[in-house]
């Protein structure tokens, strides 16, 4: 045995590449692996191995063979499909909910029910298999209404129909591609905010609170993504709201775990809607969100690992220590995206820009020779002292990038006055 600290983290995306920095960043951690990693990661200091995400058995035997403390579960549907199920059973430490639990994901239908079972605040619903049956009373909402794919939709699966027409086409689409099951759901006006709160069996602990952007183009317009940009703080949200939704929200949430008897040791998303009655949860992902950890793990001056480490062992959780300085980043994801993402163009990224820095995602090739790979590509982050100086920061940036090929929004932070 070694006293050395290795850490293992699963996925390849931007999130990973932002959970897997923050963890090298620890003067405790010797080495940070990640699987599969991208192209980006090892000029961040981080090992790729190449291991799928979802092979168990490979990650099991190489957690074993090179002495992994923990692991971390960047995707859902690893969780959804019980990693933390099996590292259990080979006696390995793992950070993320077990199977059981990340059904708070995995089925819109059960985390509804889980709301309502434990008073949580959310939207009415009801859950159809049938599509006659739905389509008989799809109007029983009103317009707009919600309609969502049961199952894991990697942030897609989600359609906003704004008149009767558009939500028979888009439930027939669904049914039609395999869905199983459907939900119709009443539509919340109001601003969105994404909380993140890291958990360990009744015990939890609130990350810098964040705003991300689902439309794929400006103005919230044309069809969800998994996220085009997000920053952190939010000046629009005042104190007295934020205790509302840690009150009405997350207390009964974490209240609702215990109960049931959830034995959870990993991080929750609570997608919150601040309506005129209040603050309602839109939806859980039972891990970090992307784009969202890109831009709050750096406002986090509470160390990741020790915060983790401390989770996954059932020890007392560390204070959370917020940065002073504002988070900001944009996405550029490819054209065509999400529906029909194109593949193979030439990124050119400018070098050496100061206060610039690059949380890569899917892209191919070297980092001198750099190409897209589908869906958002990488995303462009600055920091500074107020949102306005880092918004600049990334906007003048992005106006500097070819764009052959890409997109990305150009009103990030809107909300906020930016």
């Amino acid at each position: 045995m070694t006293d050395e600290v290795n850490l293992l983290v699963i996925g390849q995306g931007g999130r990973e590449f932002a959970i897997a920095k923050k963890l090298k960043e620890s003067d405790d951690v010797a080495h940070v692996y990640c699987a599969p990693g991208n192209v980006g990661m090892p000029s961040v200091g981080v090992e790729t191995v190449n291991i799928s995400e979802n092979d168990f058995a490979s990650l099991i035997k190489f957690a074993q063979e090179h002495n992994v403390r923990w692991t971390f579960v960047g995707p859902e549907d690893c969780l959804v499909d019980g990693i933390v199920d099996e590292f259990h059973a080979a006696g390995l430490k793992i950070f993320g909910p077990d199977a059981r639990a990340a059904q708070l994901e995995g089925s819109k239908e059960y985390a509804l029910n889980f709301m309502n079972n434990y008073g949580v605040p959310t939207a009415d619903y009801v859950s159809y298999r049938d599509q006659t049956a739905l389509l008989n009373n799809v109007d029983q909402f009103g317009y707009p209404v919600v309609i969502k794919e049961n199952g894991l939709a990697g942030g897609k699966g989600v359609v906003i129909a704004k008149d009767h027409d558009e939500a028979v086409q888009t439930i027939k689409e669904m049914f039609a591609s395999g869905q199983a099951r459907i939900v119709l759901e009443e539509y919340l006006s109001g601003p969105e905010y994404s909380m993140f709160i890291v958990i360990s069996n009744g015990h939890y602990r609130i990350l810098p609170i964040a705003q991300d952007h689902k439309r794929a183009y400006d103005d919230d317009r044309g069809p969800n993504t998994g996220g085009m940009g997000a920053y952190s703080p939010l000046p629009q949200l005042s104190v007295s709201d934020r205790q509302r939704m840690i009150d009405e929200v997350v207390e009964p949430t974490i209240k609702g775990l215990v109960n049931g008897g959830y034995h959870y040791h990993g991080a929750l998303y609570i997608g919150l809607i601040l309506t005129k009655d209040g603050p309602k949860v839109i939806e859980y992902n039972v891990r970090l969100g992307d784009p969202e950890t890109q831009v709050i793990l750096p406002r986090l001056e509470t160390a990741l690992y020790q915060l983790v480490d401390a989770a996954i062992d059932d020890r007392p959780l560390p204070e959370i220590k917020e940065s002073s300085a504002a988070s900001f980043g944009v996405v550029l994801a490819s054209q065509g995206y999400p529906q029909k993402p194109l593949h193979g163009q030439k990124v050119t990224l400018p070098l050496n820009s100061a206060g610039i820095e690059i949380d890569y995602a899917n892209v191919a090739g070297t980092l001198t020779d750099l190409h897209g790979a589908g869906g958002r590509l990488l995303m462009i982050l600055a920091q500074g002292s107020t949102l306005q100086e880092a918004h600049d920061r990334v906007y003048n940036y992005l106006e500097e990038i070819p764009l052959a090929g890409c997109f990305y929004r150009h009103d990030i932070g809107a909300k906020a006055g930016l």
